[in-house]
């Protein structure tokens, strides 16, 4: 970290956000904890997002806005703002969404009493065994996940704080459409802790200019977020052993054969017949797995 450069770099990522980008930023600055700067990327906006974000950037040195000569996309945009930080940790906070004013206090307060955690997440759900927040290693975080079923690889980044050091050395998101935010946490789980902490720091807004909103109609994202999990399950850096793999492989082989069918009977079978040429399972094999399942 650069002498005098801020402890938080928070990151904002902008694209036609004038309804909502004024409150995002109001947000950061009504935080309680004050060692922040405010990175904001504009990605080509034809509304009045920039106009509002200068507004802002005149009035507080803390925050600078940037815009992009080129539209980037969701991802690369995410990176690009992660470009421009001098903190020790990047905080996402979204155009639309919002951080409570304790927010990134208590983030920066948990993440700290854990130098090793390559990032942290918030969780809703309570963990039955301990009080956050906690670190889990990395064969932890896995088994975490997919046998403590906590679905922690499953949060937008909204609801991380990561050590720049450590999204520098997996060089950042992959710049894959809709399923970054579950391969950047499997990728950070492969080497470096994650501290676990309470929910309630941040807050999503729903609206239905939304990227997710697509996951609803198009059988291909959510089949896509099971096609780079088994990716990152083979990969060489699971922190998994092989039986512990074997069992999560099978789960994974499982959802296709449901995706296949369920695509076939809620779109069309043009849709599954793609998602079965995806899949890498033959049509018998997914029959099979299906009659196996319960009902």
């Amino acid at each position: 970290m650069e002498n005098n450069a801020p402890l938080v770099s928070v990151l904002m990522t902008v694209y036609n956000r004038e309804k909502y980008v004024a409150q995002a930023i109001e947000s950061v600055i009504k935080s309680t904890f004050k060692n922040w700067e405010l990175i904001i990327v504009d990605d080509g906006s034809n509304d009045a997002s920039v106009k509002i974000a200068r507004q802002y950037e005149a009035q507080d040195n803390r925050i600078k806005v940037y815009i992009n000569e080129n539209n980037l996309g969701d991802y690369p945009n995410r990176n690009k703002a992660a470009s421009y930080a001098k903190g020790k940790y990047l905080k996402y906070v979204d155009s639309d969404d919002l951080m409570y004013p304790n927010g990134l206090e208590e983030m920066v307060y948990y993440m700290e009493q854990f130098p090793e955690a390559g990032y942290g997440l918030c969780l809703d759900i309570q963990d039955e065994d301990q009080i956050y927040p906690f670190q889990l290693s990395p064969p932890e975080a896995y088994k975490y996940h997919y046998f403590d079923l906590k679905s922690i690889f499953h949060k937008a980044p909204m609801s991380s704080i990561i050590n720049r050091k450590s999204f520098e050395a997996i060089h950042g998101f992959s710049g894959k459409q809709h399923v970054g935010d579950v391969e950047i946490w499997h990728k950070l789980s492969q080497r470096f802790p994650v501290v676990l902490m309470p929910g309630a720091l941040i807050w999503s807004r729903e609206h239905d200019d939304q990227q997710m909103n697509d996951n609803m109609t198009n059988p291909f994202i959510p089949f896509k977020y099971i096609l780079i999990t088994e990716a990152l399950i083979l990969s060489k850096n699971c922190p998994l052993n092989e039986d512990e793999k074997k069992i999560i492989l099978n789960k994974l082989q499982n959802e296709k054969a449901v995706s296949i069918i369920s695509a076939i009977k809620h779109h069309s079978l043009k849709k599954g017949l793609e998602l079965q040429k995806e899949s890498g399972l033959s049509w018998n094999n997914v029959l099979y797995r299906k009659l196996m399942l319960p009902a």
